[in-house]
């Protein structure tokens, strides 16, 4: 029971920051657009993709649920859980011409692109931290070699 709250706990926080960030950057988009009002289906949207999102990427990425699986198999399940997640939100609050091809194209060349950006920077992120304890891990060697 405990673990499963730790996990409760994670998903909460994590919906959060994801609602927030999305609340933010939809105001900041809107803003430069000269709106002045945000849809309560558009938050309601973005609250339904934050809450499911963060369930599926809690799924994907811990080992929580989903016991000893590799990174790149983990990133594919996560695609395939979430681009259809997206999709559906994306047609049932409108928020393209689903009528038109092009429209497609765009939409899901879009989300290609931000998995792929921040995939890549998640990727660096992890190098980065893994050469910073690395280092710490040497240099705590070196230090107790003696004893």
């Amino acid at each position: 029971m405990k673990n499963f709250m730790k996990g409760v706990l994670e998903w909460k926080t994590g919906a959060s920051l994801a609602f927030t960030g999305s609340v933010l950057v939809y105001l900041v988009i809107a803003l430069l657009m000269g709106e002045r009002q945000i849809e309560a289906t558009a938050i309601i949207a973005m609250l339904l993709l934050s809450t499911v999102g963060t369930f599926v990427q809690y799924l994907c990425f811990t080992d929580n649920i989903i016991k000893n699986m590799r990174y790149t198999r983990r990133l594919m399940l996560f695609g395939a859980l979430f681009m259809p997640l997206l999709t559906g939100i994306a047609v049932a609050f409108g928020w393209f011409p689903t009528a038109k091809p092009g429209a497609w194209a765009l939409f899901l060349g879009i989300a290609l692109v931000v998995f792929a950006a921040m995939t890549l920077g998640f990727e660096m992120y992890f190098r980065v931290a893994g050469r910073k304890y690395d280092g710490l891990l040497g240099q705590y060697r070196k230090e107790h070699e003696g004893e």
